[in-house]
């Protein structure tokens, strides 16, 4: 998730605020792949929401046909599994990692789509370091 998160840091996660809305698109959340009780908890951004169809070509991230308009990041080099369009399930969401050429989510079938079961919660602040105390956007 660098540069927004970076190796080392802990956050603060709130594991409410999916019990009262539904996960939007740019919120940073965590989540177990497969909800399996002991695998790793994973942080990605989402960009799809359920039902909407993703794409990446040449480089950038289409819903539903449209040009997903990002700040700051650039060309996706491997559009892995999203080569080709995917449509998202009822209860289904496409994650990428801010550090978009290095990072594993849901082009990779070892991520793929992650289910709304499996969310965890929503992460929003960046709590150590104490120099690196921020909010993430």
């Amino acid at each position: 998730m660098e540069p927004s998160i970076e190796t080392g840091q802990h956050l603060l996660m709130n594991k409410v605020t999916y019990k009262l809305k539904e996960p939007q698109r740019g919120d940073v959340i965590a989540f177990k792949k497969d909800g399996k009780e002991h695998s790793s908890i994973h942080v990605k951004r989402i960009i799809g929401l359920p039902g909407e169809k993703i794409q990446i070509k040449d480089g950038k991230v289409y819903i539903n046909g449209k040009l997903y308009k990002e700040k700051n990041f650039p060309n996706i080099i491997n559009p892995g599994l999203a080569e080709q369009q995917i449509t998202l399930g009822k209860n289904e969401y496409f994650v990428l990692g801010d550090n978009r050429n290095n990072s594993e989510d849901s082009r990779f079938s070892s991520i793929g789509m992650v289910k709304r079961k499996h969310i965890i919660g929503k992460t929003w602040m960046v709590l150590s370091p104490f120099e690196d105390i921020k909010f993430i956007k």
